[in-house]
């Protein structure tokens, strides 16, 4: 029997031009782990929430929900909580208590649990979930990849027979979100539970998958094991396919008899081909002012006058025209950084100078011309449409109405502009967060995780316009988790580590030495291309080798 089964489902939100979802059909099957794909604003989230009643958005609605071959809405809510478990793309959606062991406690408290039990699933999740150290801590201090991990052993205790998660990793660094993937999968496998999930990071995901389901404009359009599936976007032209793993790219494009997953199976691939050992070619170096425009010396901060320092002697600078990439672990002190280099927080020491001049204290981020997209989108939304979050944005400018025109096109939400922003999905969302940084014309942009959610055709339209922007003479620094992104637009990269810049390199210098902090392509094609960090340019190199 499937776990979930939806027959011919239609979905209109109130005052839509078109439904979100439209003749869907999906059949999982009991311990079958499912992945749901597709571009931002597809459908996915709308789709996952149609897996829970309280959670099923308002609307007109054709069609029926199954779960174990009942009818969802006439299972009682007693039962659904217990028997679907959901997790949020935002970590803090879903925490509702301040500790971590009453976030544990809290569900089956609700359900009113006799004691004894739930102190020993309190005690069992917190084990298998390695949340023993923090059991006591303030949730408040946890890094996002344990708030995640904590939102997803609250759900366990309830011992569901399915899992639903709308992209849980969005937030997280690759290291967090390969071990929270991981855990899922363990879930899958050891307990049989039936896995649902939304993702973005396909690199992790796919291999562990056993079906794909990819959605385009509310409509499903493939539904496959995971190769095949790659092989049916890769024929179809479908923009879907960029988003694929970088092995299964590989050997698509090689032409070359097994479409590989996992990075291990690209790599063996490779190898067996018996190229050459090679260096690529570095892109010529770009020309940078003498002057930063923006720059941090020596900066120490703290939340609390007694807790510990979150910046510690962090020292960074920009330029006019340079794209700068910032990785590091969750907790490493990154979004306080860019808090303190916009004003919005104060360093007791150290100091931070924009365009020559030293700014003391809290400063205004808008007169210090320096743009902040939060990592939170939401914080930027005041207004009941799109529409009028570009307009106020852009008022009291020249040209207004040609420029909300420009970010439209390139944030690509022309057919959001009458919804209430708080009703999009996250990667709408963050597109139209950007676009409203972008009107305020900045010569800074600090930009927190501004690919989460993004679909690959959107992350590529926004690395085009960064570029241009850098063209311009403006200066960039993306605080982000995506190091392919980062690998293909930055200029230079920087580890932020203990609340400090540790390193800070050239783009291809900086991944192509790196174990963890590197990219798929470059995990994949070391042994033969050692400096190669993007896919195209593997792909590229092989060819013209097998020119020669």
């Amino acid at each position: 029997m499937a776990s979930v089964k939806i027959e011919d489902l239609t979905f209109t939100y109130p005052n839509a031009a078109s439904p979100a979802l439209e003749n869907i059909s999906l059949e999982v099957g009991e311990g079958e782990f499912m992945l749901v794909i597709g571009p931002s604003g597809c459908g996915k989230s709308t789709l996952l929430r149609h897996m829970k009643s309280v959670l099923t958005p308002h609307g007109e609605r054709k069609g029926r929900v199954l779960v174990s071959g009942r009818e969802l809405d006439s299972i009682p809510q007693r039962e659904q909580t217990a028997d679907i478990g959901f997790v949020f793309q935002h970590p803090d959606d879903q925490i509702v208590t301040d500790k971590v062991w009453h976030e544990l406690a809290f569900a089956l408290e609700s359900l009113g649990a006799e004691q004894g039990r739930m102190r020993l699933k309190v005690a069992e999740m917190a084990g298998y979930f390695g949340l023993e150290k923090v059991f006591y801590n303030e949730v408040s201090e946890l890094s996002g990849g344990q708030k995640q991990l904590l939102n997803l052993a609250s759900v366990m205790t309830l011992s569901p027979r399915i899992l639903v998660l709308d992209e849980p990793t969005s937030q997280l660094d690759p290291i967090a979100a390969f071990d929270f993937l991981t855990t899922v999968k363990k879930l899958n496998t050891e307990l049989g539970i039936t896995v649902i999930l939304s993702e973005h990071r396909l690199e992790e995901a796919m291999p562990f998958a056993d079906r794909v389901t990819v959605m385009e404009s509310g409509r499903i359009t493939v539904c496959d094991a995971p190769r095949r599936a790659a092989e049916i976007l890769y024929r179809s032209g479908s923009k879907m396919y960029y988003a694929m793993p970088a092995a299964a790219k590989l050997s698509l494009e090689l032409g070359l008899d097994e479409t590989a997953l996992t990075v291990n199976e690209g790599r063996r691939l490779l190898l067996s081909m018996g190229l050459p050992k090679r260096r690529l070619p570095d892109k010529p170096a770009k020309a940078r002012a003498a002057e930063p425009v923006l720059s941090a010396k020596e900066v120490y901060f703290r939340y609390e006058k007694d807790s510990p320092d979150v910046l510690k002697a962090a020292s960074v600078e920009l330029r006019p025209g340079e794209i700068m990439g910032l990785v590091g672990g969750n907790g490493a002190g990154k979004s306080t950084l860019l808090s303190v280099l916009c004003g919005e927080r104060a360093p007791y020491r150290g100091r931070v100078c924009a365009e020559g001049k030293r700014m003391k204290g809290r400063f205004s981020a808008f007169d210090a011309h320096i743009g902040l997209l939060d990592q939170d989108p939401r914080t930027l939304f005041s207004s009941d449409t799109v529409r009028e979050e570009l307009e106020k944005a852009a008022s009291h400018r020249e040209n207004a109405g040609e420029r909300i025109d420009d970010v439209v096109r390139l944030m690509d939400i022309g057919g959001l502009m009458d919804r209430n922003p708080f009703d999009l999905s996250g990667g709408e969302q963050q597109r139209t967060a950007i676009a409203i940084i972008l009107l305020t014309r900045p010569k800074v942009l600090l930009m927190d995780e501004p690919t989460k959610g993004m679909d690959a055709g959107v992350k590529r339209a926004l690395g085009h316009r960064l570029t241009a922007l850098a063209n311009e003479g403006i200066a960039i620094l993306l605080v982000t988790h995506d190091t392919e992104f980062c690998a293909e637009y930055a200029d230079s990269v920087g580890l932020m580590f203990d609340g400090g810049v540790i390193a800070r390199a050239e783009t291809r210098e900086f991944f192509s030495r790196n174990t963890f902090y590197t990219t798929a392509a470059n995990r994949i094609a070391g042994e033969v291309f050692e400096n190669a960090i993007l896919i195209d340019e593997v792909t590229e190199a092989v060819r013209g080798t097998n020119r020669e």
